[in-house]
């Protein structure tokens, strides 16, 4: 990557990057820009030194931002043939981080409606596990976080943190670790899409009743009415989320 190809969002860096370490300040500037397609699968990043210069921080910060990246299978540094940006394939889209890189900007619709229908696969079977195996205080933690969800309202970020718990409390009351270990990707998938619906032009749609229903069911036992109160849910959000991608942000 020459001179003339560096985005103009690519900067040098201060001591303090908004609370992140030097190295994932670097490793966020370069995550986005690769999600953003500024830097294309295939494209080979120029050296450690000529980079760590440019940006003014160590080549050992600059380092250490190319191995989390690397580890996010975005991109592949070998001696003598240099740092490469991966496939989109290659890379772990579920990584809480690459996702928040997403929504940065723009996202993808294709890669929305690819994570409902993730969503679509695991929640409602995870809704109708929990009806039937839920504790009590597992039922309490969705109670709590509905309470707090309709209270702060998901435009605040103590509400969307909310319905990230009320998500998590229902992988967890499956009572089945392989689905609870999915609650950081499922929940950070449930907090980036919910914000970026906020930034629509137009108030969204409020859905604390189809949070409602499926804490219902669940209470209930009613495994059947979990998954389908849960699959409805994840139909309306999508809905909305269309929505939120055709329509402007911002003025008219």
């Amino acid at each position: 990557m020459g001179k003339e190809d560096r985005h103009p969002a690519e900067r040098k860096f201060g001591s303090e990057e908004g609370g992140l370490r030097i190295h994932q300040a670097i490793a966020r500037q370069l995550g986005t820009a690769i999600v953003a397609g500024i830097h294309k699968p295939g494209d080979v990043f120029e050296g450690e030194i000529e980079a760590a210069e440019r940006l003014r921080v160590s080549r050992t910060a600059y380092r250490e931002a190319v191995r989390i990246l690397v580890a996010k299978g975005m991109l592949e540094s070998r001696p003598k043939a240099g740092t490469r940006v991966l496939p989109r394939s290659r890379w772990n889209v579920l990584d809480p981080e690459m996702l928040a890189w997403m929504f940065a900007g723009e996202p993808d619709a294709a890669f929305v409606r690819d994570l409902f229908e993730l969503r679509g696969v695991i929640e409602p079977a995870a809704a109708e596990l929990a009806a039937r195996r839920r504790t009590d205080a597992q039922l309490l933690a969705m109670e709590q976080a509905l309470g707090q969800m309709r209270g702060h309202g998901l435009s605040t970020e103590e509400g969307r943190a909310a319905d990230q718990r009320f998500h998590h409390a229902i992988l967890a009351a499956t009572q089945n670790d392989a689905l609870a270990a999915l609650a950081s990707s499922v929940g950070a998938a449930v907090s980036w899409t919910t914000t970026f619906k906020q930034r629509r032009k137009s108030p969204p749609r409020d859905p604390f009743a189809d949070h409602r229903a499926v804490f219902d069911a669940i209470a209930a036992g009613d495994a059947e009415g979990a998954r389908a109160a849960m699959s409805e849910l994840l139909r309306l959000a999508l809905a909305d989320m269309d929505i939120a991608l055709l329509e402007p942000v911002g003025g008219s």
